[in-house]
Order: structure tokens, then sequence, then C-alpha cells
């Protein structure tokens, strides 16, 4: 059948004929055969004809009227084609016969043709199905009408007993794990089988063989049984041929995140090798390409309804646990205790971890990030958290100083915010680090700050912490749910709004109030005596301006004004090297659950028989409709320099909103 029909880009292959042999060529459906006709004609050649079975199409070029024989020239080409599989092996036919100058046959050259449909496939539109030979399955593209399919890093463990993260593992022990793995497929329809010597083979480049695994599903077996086919010391794999219209199942899993130098990105490919001469290799007749991204590890704001709130026990924080207790119980949730034997007494369970989640069409679960901290609390996240559905990651610092600001108490995130008209609608990573002048200073280690950049979906910000004594973003700043604006408000530690508390109260005549009033382990002191410390006033001078500086980037970076902000009286005091801790519970480092905040009790002046500082606090947030509880942390946590966020952690529901269709 000589087809008419126009001449559209498709893959194309370069095919060799020889006058007077037979040549076996295997044809996949959808591309192209190219032959040169002068190259292989015997010599004194001056036309050719060409004869094939019903099932072939083909076009010569350049296109002529003449009709049969067909003057032969050095650019006389015939593009082969065939619209369906072949029902056997060598079946479909197609000759060039060489005519000399009158026409007598000079040669023939045979083709014998075996056409075969073969695609690699998987879920490049993000719908959770694997749909056939998506056009765009070869390449990743952002945003709501992108294409390209999404791996998850396999990090959480099926593993209950001599725990290990399934990603380290080269086989699957349970069907539940294939959850975690995309679904990849082969589609092959063809003759029951392939002329000999041809194969087909997946492979992948050196590169990104430590970034994935890839299994097979062994049909052969009644047992649950994937072998692995890819991965660290496997770059290339033969696939068995089935014949007929068949499906090779594959499941794909991620090894790495995203970091600095790994983009996300990972390849696999399928060739269909033919034989050539013995003795020599086969060669690929034709490529097959799927990319996937690995979904990036996110982290989730205090906006996102709370799941679990983590708290560690000690023999010393029984009034902070009670607070907690009546807190989380009124929010409906469970409180997860960290017990000694796990803890050994460290208590801030904000700085050993950070929780988040991955997310891919078709799943979706939480992974926790360990801190390169490592105190006494290091074993929890691994030891308690990971488990089915529950993943790890960590980054460890070889060649770098770990110091205060690697606890995760220096790691927040804002929630879903528009800057300039640019949307993150996922929120903003926010870390604390030196000043930017300072050249000597403490920051976050490069590999904590490589692997949240890397992520992209939450692009950080980086503000000043390194004034405080601790050194932690969350001493001065937290985020809360607000009904109207932008739906959350920015509260900032504020010593000037404590100085004008102060003042206010000394003006109404209770300059004799007295601070931590009930407690034995502090001096009491006046309101009076506390305005008029010039050096106390100095210290939180300098404070402002640091926490100024802050404000100043959070609302560029995060495109706030100041109506978003609330500025919450506290006063902070210089240690000896001239960095500030808290001089009362710094109420800004509270827990956020839904609508009912946890914040540390201040111990402030008392006017009418209750604290001046709470009733501030409660008046300041009640317009957002948030109910405030005053917990007491001053013996266990506030005298060792931290509060109520840095002793607890809460896990909380994955934004709704797809990361992959974001605009980048």
């Amino acid at each position: 059948g000589r087809s008419t029909t126009a001449f559209i880009m498709v893959r194309q292959r370069t095919v060799r004929i020889e006058s007077g042999v037979t040549t076996r060529v295997v044809y996949v459906v959808g591309t192209e055969m190219i032959v040169n006709v002068h190259r292989s004609a015997p010599p004194q050649s001056k036309s050719f004809g060409v004869q094939c079975s019903s099932a072939v199409q083909f076009q010569i070029s350049p296109p002529t009227q003449d009709a049969f024989p067909l003057p032969l020239t050095g650019a006389s080409f015939l593009h082969i084609t065939m619209d369906s599989a072949s029902k056997h092996a060598n079946a479909d036919k197609l000759s060039v016969t060489y005519y000399g100058k009158d026409k007598e046959e000079l040669g023939k050259a045979i083709l014998h043709l075996t056409a075969i449909e073969i695609s690699l496939d998987v879920d490049a539109d993000r719908d959770g199905v694997v749909e056939k030979n998506n056009a765009h399955k070869a390449s990743w593209k952002w945003g709501p009408n992108g294409h390209g399919a999404i791996l998850l890093v396999n990090c959480d463990s099926e593993w209950v007993y001599k725990k290990r993260q399934d990603c380290e593992i080269d086989k699957i022990t349970k069907s539940s794990d294939l959850a975690d793995m995309s679904q990849m497929l082969l589609r092959t329809s063809g003759p029951a089988e392939l002329p000999e010597g041809y194969k087909i083979t997946l492979h992948i480049s050196q590169s990104d063989s430590g970034k994935i695994g890839v299994f097979q599903k062994d049909k052969s077996l009644s047992v649950l049984n994937y072998p692995l086919v890819l991965g660290q010391k496997r770059l290339s794999h033969v696939v068995k041929y089935t014949g007929g219209a068949s499906e090779t199942e594959f499941f794909v899993e991620g090894r790495r995140f995203p970091d600095e130098d790994f983009p996300g990105l990972v390849t696999i490919n399928l060739s269909l090798l033919e034989p050539s001469t013995p003795g020599f290799p086969e060669t690929p007749i034709f490529t097959d390409t799927v990319v996937f991204r690995v979904a990036p590890w996110i982290m989730t704001p205090n906006t996102l309804r709370p799941l679990e709130v983590f708290v560690c026990s000690t023999r010393d924080n029984f009034q902070f646990l009670k607070g907690m207790k009546e807190l989380v119980s009124r929010c409906g949730i469970k409180m997860k205790m960290c017990y000694e034997n796990m803890n050994r007494g460290d208590r801030w369970m904000q700085d050993e971890l950070e929780f988040g989640y991955i997310q891919a069409p078709h799943h979706s679960f939480p992974v926790v990030l360990d801190s390169p901290r490592d105190g006494d609390l290091k074993d929890f996240p691994y030891e308690e958290l990971l488990g089915p559905d529950f993943g790890y990651v960590t980054r460890v610092a070889w060649n770098e100083k770990v110091s205060s600001l690697d606890s995760f108490g220096n790691l927040e995130v804002s929630p879903p915010v528009t800057v300039n008209g640019k949307v993150y609608p996922l929120g903003r990573i926010i870390i604390g680090c030196a000043f930017p002048t300072a050249s000597q200073g403490r920051n976050m280690t490069k590999v904590v700050q490589d692997f949240l950049w890397a992520q992209k979906v939450q692009s950080p910000v980086a503000l000043f912490s390194d004034w405080l004594y601790v050194g932690h973003v969350d001493e001065f700043m937290t985020f809360v749910p607000a009904p109207d604006r932008k739906g959350f408000r920015l509260l900032l530690a504020s010593p000037d709004a404590g100085y004008k508390l102060f003042r206010g109260l000394q003006k109404a005549g209770h300059g004799k109030a007295k601070m931590f009033e009930g407690l034995w382990m502090k001096e009491q002191i006046s309101v009076e005596a506390i305005l008029s410390n010039k050096r106390l006033q100095e210290e939180n001078n300098f404070v402002q301006s640091c926490i100024d500086w802050n404000r100043d980037v959070l609302k560029k970076e995060l495109g706030l004004e100041d109506e978003d902000i609330i500025d919450l009286p506290i006063l902070f005091k210089l240690e000896k090297n001239k960095r500030a801790v808290a001089y009362y519970p710094d109420m800004v480092n509270m827990i956020v659950l839904g609508k009912n905040v946890g914040i540390p009790k201040p111990y402030g002046p008392k006017v009418g028989g209750s604290c001046a500082l709470e009733a501030e606090m409660c008046s300041l947030l009640k317009e957002l409709g948030l109910n405030c509880t005053f917990i007491d942390d001053f013996a266990a946590y506030h005298k060792l320099l931290g509060e109520v966020h840095c002793g607890s952690n809460v896990r909380r529901e994955p934004f709704a909103y797809k990361w992959w269709e974001l605009e980048l």
C-alpha cells in the first residue's frame, strides 16, 4: 500500500538494505524507517521499483509523479511506516528491485519486517494513573498546566525491629511498601516472540544510580516478589519480551532528596537492541525515556491543623506537662510523650526535629527532619518516629562545627504569602543566621541550609538571630492564625511594647506592683525598679534594634505591612557575652493549636489580682479569636533559657495545595 499521507516529524531510524540479501528488521510503531535506495544499488543501476505487503506503507523522497520504475538518484530515499503490530515475526515484506538502462533487472533487496508497539509509561499528567505514551513523559514542567512524573523518597520503614529505612533495602518485603513507590509500565504489543537476537533493556546513568531503585514485579511466583532490577550497582536490566499485548509492571522509589548537588530529576531509559554481526555488541534502534522528579520535603506552618503534640517527660517538668495536657485535651488532639529512658533528660523537643511531609499524586506521608544538634534526644526521631508511613531524613555535618543555631527552634516556616505579585502558596522557610556583616558569628550548618534551599518550594528567608544567647528565631517571632487580612499575624517580641506597658502601669499608680510573685526561686522586682534600671533600658534598646532589623526583612520577604504584625511586651537582658536572653518568660515562644495558644506564664506585675502581662496578651490575641492558656514553664524551661515552644513540637496536616502546581 503506497501511502500519500502528509509527512510529519517522527522518530526516524536509518535501515541498510543490500542487493541480493534478505534483511530482517524490527519496526517500532509510531517511528519511521529511512532507506537510502542509492547506497545499496548494484553498479549501472538507473531506476528502481518498490513492492510491499498490505500492512506496510512507504513514501519516496524526493516526491515524484513518475510511473515505476523510478529514476535512481543520489537523493532517492524510502520512508517506511506501519500502523499496527505484526501478528507473526518477519511476516511483512518490502522489496526494492534495481534496473539497468534497458530496464533489465540487476538485483533485488528484500526487507522482512516485524512491527511491535513499545512504550515505557509513567503518570506524567499527575492524576494517579499511568497513561499510555504521554507526549511529555520525558520532561518536567512546573505549574497547574505542567507535566512530569513524581517520585517519593522511600524514607519510611516497614521494619519494626532492627529498623532500617526502606530505601536502604534492595528488596520489597511487604505489599504496603508499594504505596510509597511510583508505578511504571512497559507496554508492548507484537508477535509471540521477537526475531532472534533482539533485546529490550532498561537502563539508567551512573549519576542517577544512587538516587533511585527500580523493582520489577515477578509474575512467575505467587508469593510477593519484586526483585531490584536497577539501582546503585545495576545500571541496566534485560526485560523479558512476553508477546501479544502485555504490560510489565515496575515500581520506582526515590533514594535521595533534592540537595545542593542533585536538582531532583532522574531519567530512566528503555532501549530496543538489534543484533549486529556475530561477535559484535547489539546496537540500540529505539529508545523511550521517562523523567521523574523527586518530591521535596515540605514544612507545615502554625496555620495548618494540628494532629499530634510531642513533649518530653523529665524529673522536674510536672508543672509544664500539667498545663500542656489541659491545653491539648481541650483541642481534642493526641499528646505523645517521650519518656526519660529515651530523652535522657533532654527536654528540647522543638530543637531536635522538624516535622514535614512528602507528597505525590498517589500518596503522602509525614517525614521528620532530624537536626545535626544531636543532644540526648538524638535517638528519638529514628527510633520512635520512623515507621510504616512515617519517614525520616537527616543531614550530617561531617566537616562543620554544629552550633546552637542548628537546633530547629531556629527553623520556622511562614503561612502562604504573596510578595510583589509572586505567590508562595506553601509559605517560606525562615532560618536564623549571623548578622550579614559579622566576620565571626554562629550560623546554621551549610549541609542543612543547602538541603532546605534545594527543596525549592518554600524559598528560605535568612534572619539575624545570632544576637540571642541561644540564637533561635522562635525567641522573638511566631505566626498565629487570623480571621482577616492574610489569614495570619506575625507576632514579634518588642521591648518597646514592654516598656510602654510598664510605664502605663506606673502612671496608673501601680509602680510598686511586683514581677515574679509566687516564685520562690526568683527575687521579686517592682515595676518602678525595672523602669529605673538604665542599663536594662540600654540593653533593650539594642535588642529592639536587632528585632527591627528582622521586622524589616520579614516585611520585605513576606510582603507584610505593619497591620500584619503584632508587638508583644517582652523584655530581654544581655549576658556577659553581650547576647540576649528573655528577662521574664518569653511569651512569643508559644505553641499554636488552631484557635488555642499555649503561652509561657510570664509572672508579670499583678493589678487587681491578675497579671498585667497576661491581660495584655489576652486582649491582643482575643481580637483574632484566639484563646490564651498560660503554662508555667518557669523552673523547668525558662531558667534553662527556653520556653513552651522550645519544649514541644506539633505534627500538622499537610497543605491542600499540590506542590507541583507551583509556578517556578
